[in-house]
C-alpha cells in the first residue's frame, strides 16, 4: 500500500458541498465540482499538436502529493520545503530534524505567486515528501490538510489565516503511517474531515470559526478515505470508510443511520466510497473489497458480497469511475479493469495506459471529459481514451512534466491534476505547470 495524492475518490451525486454553479469551469477541490471527476467544459482538443501541448506557464515548487485547486482566477497547491532525505521505505516511520509545509496561492493566468504561508513541520511518516491533500476554495475561503495534521483556513484573496487546528492535538491522536490524506469535505455551513481520536474519527467544525459542531465514530486508526455524501432513501447520507466499518451519518448532527463491519489490510483504505446506482462499492489493499445494497425505504445496507480476490477491484492511488453499470479503475496490480456490478466480474483488464506489463501500484488519474476519458499517468503523460464494458482503447498520448519522485524502485508522480479554463494544471516535486487544452 502505498501513499497517494491522496489521491484518490467517490464519484457522488450532483449536491454541490458549498460551491456554487457559476464555478462550473473551475476545479475547486479534489474531483472537480460535485466531487464526480467530470470535465464539463467543451472547446477540448480531439488530438495533441506535433511536439505536445503548449506549457503556458511553469512556476518552481517544492515536494508534495497535493493537487493543485483552481478557483476565482488563482491557483492553490501545498507543498514541503526541507533538507532532508525523504525517501523512505514503505511501512517505514522516521524521525525528520524538520521542514516547512507551504501553501501557495498563484495567478491562474500567469503562475505568479501572489501570496504563501509557511509553517514548521516535522514528519514523522512514510512517503515524507510532502502534503498529500487537495486545497478546498468555497466561495472566498480557502481550507488546507498538511501530513500531519494542520488545518488550516484561509481568505483565499489575502492568504490571512481565519483559523488553525493542530488535530492530533486537539483530538489527541496520532498521525496514521501515510499521513493525513483524506481530503476534507465543506457541506454547508460544516467542514468535514477525518481527525482520528477516540469518538472523533470524524469530526464536523463551523467552517466560519473551526470551532466543533459534531464528533462521530471510533476507529483503530483514521483511515486515509475522503468522506461521501450520497442522497439515498430520501435523505442526505455522509459515507465514512475507516479500516473498521462503513457508516452512515447524518451530516448535520453526525448521528449514525448504519454501520456494516469492514476490515482494511493495514490500515489501508483510501478511495472513497463510489455510490453505483442502488450499491456502495468500497476497497482497499490486498482485495478487501465490499459491495453493498442501500436499502430504498430508509438509510439501511445489507451486503452483497466482499473480499472477491480474482474479481473487483483494490484500488491504491486511483479513484474509480462508475458509470452504466461499469466501474473502472487501476486495481492494486497496476493494472485497469472494468467491473460489472452489482456482479463484481471483471470484463476486461489491461497494464495500459501504463505499460505492456503492469506495475505494482500503477498510477494513472481518470477524468471523464464529454464522450472520452482524459488520464494522467505516473511516468507524466496525458492519454485520451475511451472506455466502455469491452475494451479500453487509447487514442491520443504526451508527456508533459518529468516524474521525479521515487516509489517501489521507478521514478513517478503520484499527483492528480486539476482541469479548468480548457487547461490542466499539473506538478511533480519541482514545479507546477499549466498546459493548454483548448481546442
Amino acid at each position: 500500500m502505498h501513499i497517494r495524492t491522496c489521491i484518490l475518490f467517490a464519484v457522488l451525486t450532483t449536491s454541490i458541498h458549498g460551491t456554487r454553479a457559476a464555478e462550473a469551469d473551475d476545479w475547486p477541490h479534489w474531483m472537480g465540482p460535485g466531487h464526480r471527476n467530470v470535465w464539463a467544459e467543451s472547446g477540448i482538443l480531439e488530438r495533441f499538436p506535433a511536439g505536445g501541448p503548449k506549457v503556458l506557464w511553469r512556476t518552481p515548487i517544492a515536494g508534495g502529493y497535493s493537487g493543485p485547486a483552481v478557483a476565482h482566477g488563482k491557483v492553490y497547491i501545498m507543498d514541503y520545503v526541507t533538507s532532508d532525505d525523504v525517501e523512505v521505505a514503505n511501512f517505514e516511520r522516521k524521525n525528520f530534524a524538520g521542514g516547512s509545509e507551504r501553501v501557495l496561492c498563484l495567478d491562474e493566468s500567469s503562475g505568479e505567486i501572489l501570496w504563501k504561508h509557511e509553517y514548521p513541520v516535522s514528519y514523522s511518516i512514510s512517503y515524507p515528501t510532502g502534503p498529500r491533500c487537495t486545497p478546498t476554495v468555497d466561495d472566498d475561503h480557502v481550507y488546507t490538510l498538511g501530513a500531519e495534521g494542520n488545518l488550516i483556513c484561509f481568505v483565499g484573496n489575502t492568504g490571512e489565516v481565519k483559523w488553525s487546528k493542530n488535530l492530533p492535538v486537539s483530538y489527541d491522536t496520532k498521525t496514521a503511517l501515510w499521513g493525513y490524506a483524506a481530503h476534507p469535505l465543506v457541506d454547508g455551513n460544516r467542514l468535514i474531515t477525518l481527525a482520528g481520536g477516540a469518538g472523533t474519527h470524524t469530526v464536523a467544525l463551523d467552517k466560519e470559526t473551526g470551532e466543533e459542531v459534531w464528533r462521530s465514530g471510533t476507529a483503530s486508526e483514521q483511515g486515509y478515505s475522503p468522506p461521501a455524501i450520497i442522497e439515498y432513501a430520501g435523505v442526505r447520507q455522509l459515507i465514512l470508510l475507516s479500516p473498521d466499518h462503513v457508516r452512515s451519518v447524518n451530516p448535520e448532527t453526525g448521528v449514525e443511520y448504519w454501520s456494516v463491519p469492514y476490515e482494511a489490510s493495514s490500515g489501508s483504505i483510501i478511495m472513497s466510497p463510489v455510490l453505483c446506482g442502488e450499491y456502495l462499492y468500497v476497497a482497499g489493499f490486498s482485495h478487501r473489497s465490499l459491495l453493498l445494497k442501500l436499502t430504498p425505504e430508509k438509510p439501511g445496507a445489507t451486503e452483497v458480497w466482499r473480499d472477491k480476490r480474482k474479481e473487483a477491484i483494490s484500488p491504491v492511488n486511483v479513484q474509480p469511475f462508475f458509470e452504466d453499470g461499469v466501474l473502472y479503475g487501476l486495481d492494486q496490480s497496476g493494472e485497469l479493469a472494468a467491473v460489472a456490478i452489482p456482479s463484481g466480474e471483471r470484463l476486461w483488464q489491461t497494464p495500459q495506459p501504463l505499460s505492456e506489463r503492469r506495475r505494482d501500484s500503477g498510477t494513472a488519474f481518470i477524468v471523464k471529459q464529454a464522450d472520452r476519458f482524459w488520464m494522467f499517468t505516473e511516468q507524466g503523460e496525458l492519454v485520451i481514451a475511451e472506455m466502455d464494458k469491452d475494451e479500453f482503447r487509447e487514442l491520443e498520448r504526451t508527456k508533459v512534466i518529468e516524474p521525479d519522485n521515487v516509489a517501489l524502485g521507478r521514478n513517478v508522480v503520484w499527483s492528480m491534476p486539476a482541469f479548468a479554463n480548457r487547461h490542466a494544471y499539473i506538478r511533480n516535486n519541482s514545479e507546477i505547470i499549466c498546459v493548454d487544452l483548448a481546442d
